[in-house]
């Protein structure tokens, strides 16, 4: 036996981290043990041809909690932006793209809009962001318990439907008839351009096994203007120094005060004596000891794999096998020579988070092929060059360049080792389309799919959230019923990762809020 821990947390990625900075700063003893050779999970920035380093998974920062960053000192801690307020380009396949920044559509791309558009977004935007204000809160909240006489669950229900009802009657009234609604309907209510609805659905589905038509894509769209990063609501940010920079931060923090980390450390199970968890065994057969164990992986692999079915109830074990989790998302990543040309972009715009998503049906028919594991063979993409605002990820007047491609099924019926090498085609095609130039400038590729994710970064499905987001899978229904609030069936087990309340996105607030939990209940 190792020596003894007040606390084991399984897993460095930014969430894990984060709880264990929180709990060593409370003056436990901390150990945090990753599987991989580095820290970070799926938030990390590695090499992909010699001189070129690119945020290898998560690329984008819009929903870091502000709370995380101020307590736990990250700017102190090394994190800092290489570009703020990064504006959304919607690509246009002749060129009339049309730029969303966190003030509105950038006047110059208005002509390409409807007069009854351009009239309509302010609006429109503004109902969105009051509505997703009234939810942001619960980010950094326990949620409540349903069905209880606990005076912290009646409180908690309390504040959210006062948060609700301050929105007014007709935003109220508004807010109830969209809540669970797709995210095509509202859109096509309120606008006729293509290109700007493309846009925003886009944004409603990244990340989920949704469509713009899927009952709940809505909420989804809402879930993600909640984010208040780099000085306001629904802004985008690239860390410099990638993705990796913000876990790097973390983790000087939480050694800081005190925390272990030991990388390279491969969890087998969960150690279970006397009816609660002991501290953890090792693949290599070590055992460590501890007084509570917190868990950052995703609740099947928690629960299933790490803790094993005879520790649990059958009721809990079917909710849990039950969770939807297959991820939807591919990762590209391109080591480029030259900066290929976009037709119709230049200049700042260049370095903005360029979108294609050409319309509604674009995504609906991606969509179509992803439900019946297929995958489409016209993409939807996320791109960014990170490399204009941070020249140190390549050599000079060289650049890296990272999308998120949709729909790529993880239950691929064709299997994704052969199918592979024709996705990241289809990818590049996709974005040749809008820079035509851009395969003479590849000099190294690399394609991550679901499987790749589930298999680097132990995702179970490769599915970023561990979890959809959806009405079914959020707050105290997140992961199930009986694990809703950080604590698990198992005393002295707990969960602190994107499975958990608030859900997924490098946000931190999962972290925050399960170590807190923590430290009531110890003190209770």
């Amino acid at each position: 036996m190792a020596g003894h821990y007040d606390i084991i947390v399984i897993g460095a990625g930014h969430n894990g981290l984060t709880c264990a900075a929180y709990l060593a700063r409370a003056g436990r003893r901390v150990l945090v043990l990753e599987a991989a050779g580095q820290i970070g999970g799926a938030a990390v920035t590695s090499e992909l041809a010699p001189g070129f380093r690119v945020s290898t998974c998560a690329h984008i920062l819009h929903m870091l909690h502000p709370r995380v960053v101020r307590e736990l000192g990250l700017k102190g801690a090394g994190l800092d932006y290489a570009a703020r307020d990064l504006p959304t380009v919607a690509l246009d396949a002749e060129g009339r793209h049309l730029t969303f920044t966190g003030d509105g559509i950038a006047a110059q791309d208005t002509e390409a809009l409807s007069e009854a558009d351009r009239a309509a977004w302010p609006d429109f935007r503004a109902r969105l962001l009051r509505f997703a204000a009234a939810l942001r809160p619960m980010l950094a909240e326990v949620p409540p318990r349903l069905g209880t006489k606990h005076g912290g669950d009646t409180l908690a229900l309390g504040k959210l439907g006062w948060r609700l009802r301050r929105l007014g009657a007709e935003d109220l009234r508004e807010f109830l008839r969209i809540a669970g609604i797709n995210v095509a309907d509202l859109l096509e209510e309120n606008f006729e351009s293509e290109l700007l609805m493309g846009a925003m659905a886009f944004d409603a589905v990244l990340g989920t096994r949704l469509g713009p038509r899927s009952p709940g894509s809505l909420l989804s769209l809402l879930y993600r203007l909640t984010g208040r990063t780099a000085g306001g609501p629904a802004r985008l940010a690239l860390p410099k120094g990638g993705m990796g920079a913000v876990t790097t931060a973390l983790a000087r923090t939480a050694k800081a005060a005190g925390t272990e980390i030991r990388t390279d450390c491969p969890v087998a199970r969960i150690l279970v004596a006397g009816d609660r968890a002991a501290g953890v065994q090792l693949e290599s057969g070590e055992e460590i000891k501890a007084g509570l164990v917190i868990s950052n992986a995703d609740p099947q692999r928690t629960f299933l794999e790490l803790l094993g079915p005879r520790h649990l109830d059958t009721d809990f074990l079917r909710r849990v096998r039950n969770i939807r989790m297959r991820g939807t998302v591919a990762k590209l990543n391109l080591a480029l020579d030259g900066l290929p040309r976009f037709t119709g972009l230049e200049g700042a715009a260049l370095g903005g988070r360029l979108v294609i998503a050409p319309d509604l049906g674009y995504l609906e028919r991606a969509f179509d092929h992803a439900k019946y594991g297929e995958a489409p063979q016209a993409p939807a993409l996320e791109i960014t060059i990170p490399s204009l605002h941070d020249p140190g990820l390549a050599p000079e007047g060289q650049h890296v360049l990272s999308a998120n491609v949709i729909y790529a099924p993880y239950d691929l019926k064709a299997g994704w080792d052969a199918a592979r090498e024709g996705f990241a085609e289809q990818a590049i095609a996709a974005i040749a389309q809008y820079a035509p130039d851009l395969r003479q400038y590849i000099v190294a590729g690399q394609l991550l799919t679901p499987l790749d994710l589930e298999r680097e970064f132990r995702l179970t499905g490769g599915h970023w959230h561990h979890g959809e987001l959806a009405l079914d899978q959020l707050l105290m229904l997140r992961p199930v019923p009986g694990a809703a609030q950080y604590a698990t069936p198992l005393p002295g087990l707990y969960l602190c990762g994107a499975g958990a309340h608030p859900g997924g996105g490098v946000m931190g607030a999962a972290g925050m809020n399960a170590a807190r939990q923590v430290l009531a209940k110890e003190a209770a």
